[in-house]
């Protein structure tokens, strides 16, 4: 009896290490069975992730590049380069603008001079077309003045109807040449008087007239083509008043 007794004692301590032993390798089977088992995702998340693929293979087939949904890093350096490209293709628009903008200017101040130049041109050859613009009718005045200053010369030479005949023929020869310039005088036509031609020096009141009338020209009025170059001075008949 003696010599069982500690058998039985060494028998516990080697069940409690089977024990042990047995809960540690059950733990580890678990692990791996949990390991073993597929990853479970709920619909909604399949969906969503089903979606976003599709739509990465749709926009790769519309525009024949790979998909965008790339690792963040890469992003960011795309996006950088796409923006650098951008900057130099704005700043290289904005060259050619400048350039543009001063070709423009550089033509504008051109035709500002030139139009410049031909107002000074214009008015200088105004000027010069009223200080010759009577050249040739002087040109043409000059023989009248001759023979006067003839005419002048032989008075005391000549008698008193061959210096009237002279006199007479150097005035047909200026009234030759005002008509040749579109100047000719106004003619009286009825003795009526015209305010828009005549002006009256002296009036007389008669019974005998029913409206103004010319009773003597004074001094003869002349017209340039249509336009009133000098009114005819004359003596005017006008109603007597009661």
């Amino acid at each position: 009896m003696s010599n069982q007794k500690p058998e039985d004692e060494k028998k516990e301590p080697i069940e409690e290490k089977t024990d042990k032993k047995e809960a540690v390798n059950n733990s580890e089977i678990e692990d791996l069975r949990k390991k073993e088992e597929p990853f479970e995702v709920s619909e909604e998340e399949e969906i969503e992730y089903l979606t976003s693929e599709d739509e990465d293979k749709d926009q790769a087939c519309e525009t024949g590049e790979p998909s965008k949904t790339i690792p963040g890093k890469l992003t960011d350096e795309g996006l950088i380069n796409k923006l650098q490209q951008e900057l130099k293709a704005k700043e290289s628009e904005i060259s050619q603008l400048q350039k543009q903008i001063e070709d423009l200017k550089d033509k504008f101040l051109r035709q500002l001079a030139e139009l410049d130049n031909i107002r000074k041109r214009a008015e200088k050859e105004k000027e010069e077309y009223f200080q010759y613009a009577l050249t040739d009718l002087l040109r043409e005045i000059l023989p009248i003045i001759d023979n006067f200053e003839r005419a002048l010369k032989t008075s005391d030479e000549t008698d008193g109807r061959t210096f009237k005949d002279g006199v007479e023929l150097i005035y047909r020869m200026l009234i030759n040449l005002l008509k040749k310039y579109g100047v000719r005088p106004i003619e009286l036509k009825d003795d009526k008087f015209d305010p828009a031609y005549h002006h009256a020096l002296v009036s007389e009141e008669s019974e005998e007239v029913q409206e103004p009338k010319i009773k003597e020209e004074l001094q003869k009025g002349y017209l340039i083509h249509h336009r009133l170059l000098r009114p005819s001075m004359v003596k005017v008949i006008v109603p007597k008043k009661n």
